[in-house]
C-alpha cells in the first residue's frame, strides 16, 4: 500500500485522544502527519516550560492552554485534518459525550487514577471500541522492554512498570517512543499489520 493509499483510508477515520501532554501531544502529530482525517482531543491544562522536554509546543506557548496550542500546531503541519479541540477536565459523561463517533480512543493521562476511570468508562459503554492505553514509561533506557499486550479489545503500550515520579521522570526519548507506538498501534487496527 502507498502513502496515497495509506491516506485515503485513513481520511475519514476519527481519533479521539484524552490528554494532550507527552503522550496524547507526539500521538496526535504522529497520526496528523500521516492523514487521519479527525482527531478529538482534550485536557484542562496549560503549557508550562518544564512540559517543554517531552510534549510537542514550543516555548512561546507557554501560559497557553495545550488543546488549543495542539491544535493550532496540528494546522501547521497538516492544515487538512480536522482537529476538535476542548479545554476540558474529563469525566465518565464528557468521555462518553466527546469520543462516542471516535473509531479508536488514546488514552493519554499522566495520573493512574484517570487511567483507571477511562478505561473503566471506555470499556463499559464503548465495549467493542479499541482504546490504546500508555504505561510506563519513564526515565530513559530499557527500549528493549517497551512492548504492546493485547486484552481484547484494550491495548497497553509501555513496558508496564515503570512509572513516572520524582526521582523517575518521563523524558522525551521513552516518551516518544511509547507514544509513536501508540500511534503505530492505530495504525494497525485501521490498516492491519505490515509485512
Amino acid at each position: 500500500m502507498n502513502f496515497q493509499e495509506i491516506k485515503n483510508r485513513l481520511k475519514s477515520r476519527s481519533i479521539g485522544i484524552a490528554g494532550c501532554g507527552g503522550l496524547g501531544s507526539n500521538a496526535a502529530v504522529a497520526l496528523a502527519r500521516i492523514g487521519i482525517g479527525k482527531l478529538v482531543i482534550a485536557d484542562f491544562d496549560k503549557i508550562e516550560e518544564s512540559n517543554l522536554n517531552r510534549q510537542y509546543f514550543f516555548y512561546d506557548q507557554i501560559g497557553k492552554y495545550k488543546a488549543e496550542a495542539l491544535k493550532e500546531n496540528i494546522s501547521k503541519i497538516n492544515p487538512s485534518v480536522k482537529v476538535e479541540a476542548h479545554t476540558i477536565t474529563l469525566s465518565p459523561k464528557e468521555i462518553v459525550e466527546l469520543y462516542k463517533d471516535a473509531d479508536i480512543i488514546i488514552e493519554a493521562f499522566d495520573k493512574a487514577e484517570m487511567k483507571e476511570m477511562i478505561a473503566e468508562t471506555v470499556l463499559d459503554s464503548f465495549p467493542d471500541k479499541p482504546l490504546v492505553c500508555g504505561v510506563g514509561l519513564a526515565g530513559w533506557g530499557g527500549n528493549e522492554l517497551i512492548k504492546v499486550e493485547r486484552h481484547e479489545n484494550l491495548y497497553i503500550v509501555g513496558d508496564l512498570t515503570n512509572e513516572t515520579g520524582e526521582n523517575d521522570p518521563p523524558l522525551a526519548p521513552r516518551v516518544g517512543i511509547v507514544s509513536n507506538m501508540m500511534a503505530n498501534v492505530v495504525l494497525e487496527i485501521l490498516l492491519g499489520k505490515d509485512k
